[in-house]
């Protein structure tokens, strides 16, 4: 995530929430910060906000050390007890420069950025409120779905993306209170994601960004999704 805080705020229309010292990374992990957009009912008014939030949906009634996952399937978000009360009412846009997958080579893994050209990206999130030692933290995770973009010739799994006509139904704090409400949006998803899917390209970068020993590579290095003129052995 690459683009700058300001930006963000003016491509979503959101106000700045908690994301006052954030800065760009090229390499964000799992259990690390990204920005997420967010609803919120405040005084009968609905407010978009720009937060930040760790990778990794934990629940409130998540025991410590359970699982956090950082993707959820979208053939069963809805139903799968993990995320079922996130999808029904804490729905949110996690954006992105692009996503990396790994390739398996007779070199190694080799990792490919993914991404759609000049253009701010937005997965489908659910995020979660929890609180941890008298503060408030929130977590989230990103829907994905069978690859039918580039990433489909790296990896078989996708994000699922939302078109800008989606945003508003997506993050509105609406709670989904029927099964058909559910089917509505996964739907919704499916359709959105798919129209994305047709703008975006990839190519190979260097394997620095899967190097977690290498302390040297800085997460604010624009060079990591440099594409690569020769592979790597």
């Amino acid at each position: 995530m690459s683009t700058e805080t300001d930006e963000l705020i003016s491509e979503f229309v959101a106000r700045g929430g908690r994301l006052e010292d954030w800065r760009p990374s090229y390499n964000v992990a799992p259990t690390e910060e990204a920005p997420i957009v967010r609803d919120r009912l405040i005084d009968g008014e609905i407010v978009r906000e720009l937060d930040a939030a760790s990778w990794g949906l934990k629940p409130s009634w998540a025991k410590p050390g359970g699982p956090s996952p950082i993707n959820a399937r979208l053939e069963s978000v809805a139903s799968n007890g993990l995320f079922r009360n996130a999808f029904a009412q804490r729905r949110c846009i996690v954006p992105m420069n692009g996503y990396y997958e790994w390739e398996a080579t007779e070199h190694g893994k080799q990792p490919h950025f993914i991404h759609a050209p000049e253009t701010l990206l937005a997965a489908a999130g659910l995020y979660e409120v929890r609180k941890e030692k008298d503060e408030w933290q929130l977590t989230f995770t990103i829907i994905t779905r069978e690859a039918a973009d580039a990433s489909g010739e790296v990896h078989d799994r996708m994000p699922v993306f939302l078109t800008p006509d989606t945003w508003d139904a997506w993050t509105e704090p609406l709670k989904l209170d029927s099964t058909g409400q559910k089917d509505e949006y996964v739907a919704m998803l499916d359709r959105s994601s798919l129209a994305v899917a047709s703008t975006i390209t990839t190519y190979p970068v260097s394997k620095r960004v899967n190097n977690v020993r290498d302390t040297t590579v800085a997460k604010d290095d624009p060079t990591l999704i440099a594409p690569l003129e020769t592979p790597e052995a």
